[in-house]
């Protein structure tokens, strides 16, 4: 995926978390190897949201695979390492898969699924 569509998908990812309740906290936070796409407060409930913009579904779940859940635990954790207020949250790990429409559905703008709890 290129940045600029990275930046597009996590644009579009935020608007979609802001309408359902969600304060974003951070954007794009480099940690070490790792990166969180989105920081979010959704409730009581912080959460670390993954955003994959792809052609497909799967292949947007192949991009987060062992390796990569395991870079955003890591970046996770140094996150609150340096945002002590926030270490007390419950803490969730999600993804968001924004994938275009096809034929006459189109002009509804991408299909956006939002996955709850993908690390455990």
């Amino acid at each position: 995926m290129s940045t600029n569509a990275g930046n597009i998908g996590e644009s579009q990812a935020c608007r979609y978390l802001e309408h359902r309740g969600h304060q974003i906290i951070a954007r794009n936070v480099r940690l070490g190897r790792g990166e969180l796409d989105i920081i979010s407060m959704h409730k009581e409930l912080l959460l670390f949201i993954e955003v994959k913009a792809h052609n497909s579904r799967e292949s947007a779940l192949l991009a987060v695979d062992k390796k990569k859940c395991a870079r955003l635990r890591s970046a996770a954790e140094m996150w609150l390492s340096l945002h002590a207020d926030y270490s007390h949250r419950q803490c969730r790990f999600d993804l968001i898969i924004i994938t275009p429409r096809v034929g006459w559905m189109m002009w509804l703008g991408p299909h956006i699924e939002h996955m709850e709890d993908i690390i455990r």
